[in-house]
């Protein structure tokens, strides 16, 4: 390729963009094994170095612009995951969405828009899924359509190729901050109130057993990350995930993942098989990123039998719904046990439930928080401690509301007093008289 070939950068077209561009990835292809062998903060400047070179031997004239716009391409394309790179690098972005070559949508302060990033073909989009999924010995084929994986940096990935997608392969990326949140973020951030804050540290940190739910996109993984952080450093702790997102700041940590079965449908291990397996590793605390299966039988019955302090999450829309589908969920593992039973081993081992939800304004809130009163007759008895009232919305389309507490003190407040925590009676928004008299009639 010369100057004969491509003649002005300037009046560069879609077609000879993607030919140049194609050219150089070829030229420096076989450059690329020995790039792999230097330290990780070498590859970049060694690749643009042999990018130039192919650049300049090819006599290629170019516009500035032209010029390091392909250059950033071909670098994106080789160290990174091609057109969505510059999506991924982008602090503001939270979510990426490829539906097919020529739509690639994004998720910023809560709100979708349209994208001008394209790929070149469904081959492209293939090439960059391959590129995630590979290095985590998964894999995506006619017979095994969809996979989930992560990035390096525990962005959660989903893949679904054709012939179960029909507009082109598509993927869906939910971003994480490379900061952890603190709770003091989530509080400025509107997410949750300090007084449900000082509560939640208490639970965790008394080692009460804590269910988060909430919907997609709600933020409870978010959550689950900050609320892990009041975990005591000399505490073993054991993370079970489909895909590992989880970012724990202790030292002493067991992270496990699942694994999906090979081409021959074998060594396939699931989130059950880890939470059995957990209760072997002398755990101080279990964390499951997820349950969605009947893993959710073995996660109560870890609870009940001495694994105090464990969290999870749950896909539901309100408390009273995750409880609901928790007992789904226990059916699910195939033991044929009575409801009421399933009822009790509920009740007796989740003590909070922390509803997350996505508001219309794209915001992330905890609108409740609730206490698992126990059993009366064949109901688990649900006690809200905080939730949220939501008054309007204002001009702008931002949801106006408070998160309140409702005066009602939890029956397990004796367990965070032994922990050392004597929380003021005004974080439960009534006089101590007052719960003192509300607590009686509860018990009644």
């Amino acid at each position: 390729m010369t100057t004969g070939d491509i003649h002005d950068g300037t009046t560069l077209n879609a077609h000879d963009y993607k030919k140049v561009r194609s050219y150089l990835i070829a030229q420096v292809q076989p450059e690329l094994e020995s790039i792999s062998k230097l330290p990780p903060n070498q590859h970049q400047a060694t690749l643009l170095k042999y990018i130039v070179e192919t650049y300049e031997h090819a006599k290629l004239k170019l516009s500035d612009e032209t010029r390091e716009r392909i250059f950033k391409d071909i670098q994106d394309e080789i160290l990174g995951f091609g057109p969505i790179q510059p999506l991924l690098d982008d602090p503001e972005i939270t979510e990426v969405m490829v539906n097919g070559p020529r739509s690639v949508y994004i998720e910023k302060k809560g709100n979708l828009s349209l994208t001008d990033v394209t790929f070149d073909d469904d081959a492209h989009i293939m090439r960059m899924i391959e590129k995630i999924i590979s290095p985590l010995g998964r894999h995506v084929e006619e017979d095994s359509p969809m996979v989930d994986a992560r990035l390096p940096d525990g962005s959660r990935v989903n893949a679904i190729i054709p012939r179960i997608v029909i507009d082109g392969p598509s993927i869906t990326i939910r971003k994480f901050s490379k900061d952890k949140l603190p709770m003091k973020q989530l509080i400025e951030y509107g997410s949750i109130t300090e007084d449900m804050a000082e509560f939640l540290r208490a639970c965790v940190i008394s080692r009460l057993n804590i269910l988060i739910s909430g919907g997609t996109g709600s933020g409870k993984t978010t959550l689950l990350n900050v609320l892990s952080s009041y975990i005591p450093e000399k505490e073993r702790i054991v993370t079970i995930e489909d895909a590992a997102e989880l970012r724990l700041q202790q030292d002493h940590i067991v992270r496990l993942e699942t694994k999906a079965a090979n081409v021959e449908a074998r060594g396939q291990v699931t989130i059950r098989d880890l939470v059995r397996n957990s209760l072997r590793m002398r755990p101080d605390r279990i964390v499951v990123g997820e349950v969605r299966g009947g893993e959710a039988l073995d996660m109560l019955q870890a609870m009940n039998t001495g694994h105090d302090g464990s969290l999870t999450t749950i896909h539901a829309n309100s408390p009273r719904d995750a409880m609901s589908r928790l007992e789904t969920l226990v059916l699910m593992a195939g033991m044929d046990l009575p409801i009421k039973i399933v009822r009790q081993q509920i009740s007796s081992a989740i003590d909070v439930i922390i509803q997350q939800s996505r508001m219309r304004d794209g915001s992330r809130k905890v609108i409740a928080i609730s206490e698992v009163a126990g059993m009366e007759g064949d109901v688990v008895v649900l006690t809200d401690i905080f939730k949220y009232e939501q008054t309007g919305q204002d001009v702008d389309g931002k949801v106006m509301g408070e998160m309140k507490p409702t005066g009602l003190r939890p029956f397990f407040t004796q367990r965070l007093e032994e922990s050392g925590f004597k929380l003021a009676a005004s974080i439960f928004g009534a006089s101590m008289s007052e719960i003192l008299m509300s607590n009686q009639r509860r018990h009644r």
